[in-house]
C-alpha cells in the first residue's frame, strides 16, 4: 500500500498530498501582486509554481495537469502569453482554463497543477 503524505493541513485542505510519484497542489493564487494585472499575477503564480515544484524535487518540466480560473474570460490571451513564454517547448501539461467568480474579487486568476516527481 502506498503512503500519502499532506503537507500543509488546514481544517479544509492541504496545500500539498502527494501519492507515489504524483504530487497534487491545492490553488495558487496572487501573493505579492494582489491588485496586479493578470500578466503580473500570472507571473506571480507561476514563480511560487516553480518554488514548490523545486522543493519537493520536480521542476515545471514534470507537469502532468494544470487548471486554471480566471476572473473574466477576455484577459485570458494576457495570461496566454505569460504562460507560454514560461513553458519550456514540448513540455505542455493537459491543461483547462475556465472562467469563474474567484474567492477574492482582486484575484484575477488562480492555478492548480499536478506534477511527476
Amino acid at each position: 500500500m502506498t503512503d500519502i503524505r499532506r503537507v500543509g493541513v488546514a481544517a479544509r485542505y492541504s496545500d500539498l498530498v502527494i501519492l507515489g510519484d504524483t504530487a497534487y497542489f491545492s490553488g495558487y493564487i496572487p501573493e505579492t501582486t494582489l491588485h496586479g494585472s493578470v500578466a503580473e499575477q500570472t507571473r506571480d503564480i507561476l514563480g511560487q509554481i516553480e518554488q514548490s515544484l523545486a522543493e519537493i524535487g520536480s521542476d515545471k518540466s514534470k507537469l502532468l495537469q494544470a487548471t486554471i480560473w480566471l476572473a473574466d474570460m477576455a484577459s485570458y490571451d494576457e495570461m496566454n502569453a505569460v504562460w507560454d513564454a514560461w513553458l519550456d517547448s514540448g513540455q505542455a501539461p493537459a491543461r483547462v482554463c475556465v472562467e469563474s467568480r474567484l474567492a477574492d474579487p482582486d484575484y484575477r486568476l488562480e492555478i492548480q497543477i499536478i506534477a511527476a516527481l
